[in-house]
């Protein structure tokens, strides 16, 4: 993929290279949005929103890393649907299904290449990494999902918060300290848990 002409040609108009763009990190934008969003309808509407935004404003980008400007993009939707959410507290619903019980094991879960227990241990850990990123201060969970799970260099994920290197340093730290302390309370899931970041 040559992203320089197909930016340039998405600055012209041309819808056809934008949606190119938005292919090769639809994966990368809605990852960031469900890890510091938590669920799976509210990052797919962050994402879709962050797409629409960044084919609004591409005229505006500068060069430099697209990644990190989409990165950027998506983190400032995020952080517009937390402060409507603490606006307008919900309660979270569980999955049921047609008589009111809650569902074990939603379609979307399902992961046909794992065994059952293999499946369930994945999905525990899963449910266990976004419970303790969602009790991470906005400011340090946006920094660990940018650098743990998104693999972005320090340098880079200061570029996205608009923030110096050091201020990165310092809230990678202190939510990690707080990512691993909150793990500790699911210890048979903690060994794996530090592979699964380590390889997200």
């Amino acid at each position: 993929m040559d992203e320089a002409a197909l930016i340039l040609e998405a600055k012209g108009g041309d819808l056809a290279s934008f949606n190119r763009l938005v292919l090769a990190y639809q994966d990368m934008v809605y990852n960031q949005a469900f890890r510091m969003l938590g669920e799976l309808d509210a990052a797919e509407d962050a994402a879709q929103e962050a797409f629409i935004s960044a084919y609004k404003s591409i005229h505006n980008f500068r060069g430099g890393s697209f990644k990190g400007w989409l990165l950027r993009i998506v983190t400032n939707a995020c952080y517009d649907e937390l402060r409507r959410r603490k606006r307008r507290p919900t309660t979270p619903l569980e999955p049921l299904d047609d008589d009111d019980e809650e569902i074990e094991s939603p379609h979307w879960i399902a992961d046909p290449g794992k065994s059952p227990e293999e499946s369930t241990e994945r999905q525990e850990l899963s449910l266990a990494i976004q419970n303790c990123l969602d009790q991470l201060p906005d400011e340090f969970k946006t920094v660990v999902v940018l650098v743990d799970l998104q693999a972005i260099d320090y340098t880079e994920a200061a570029a996205v918060m608009r923030i110096p290197l050091g201020t990165i340093k310092s809230r990678l730290a202190r939510g990690r300290l707080r990512l691993r302390d909150c793990l500790q309370g699911f210890w048979e899931l903690l060994p794996a848990a530090f592979r699964l970041v380590k390889e997200s």
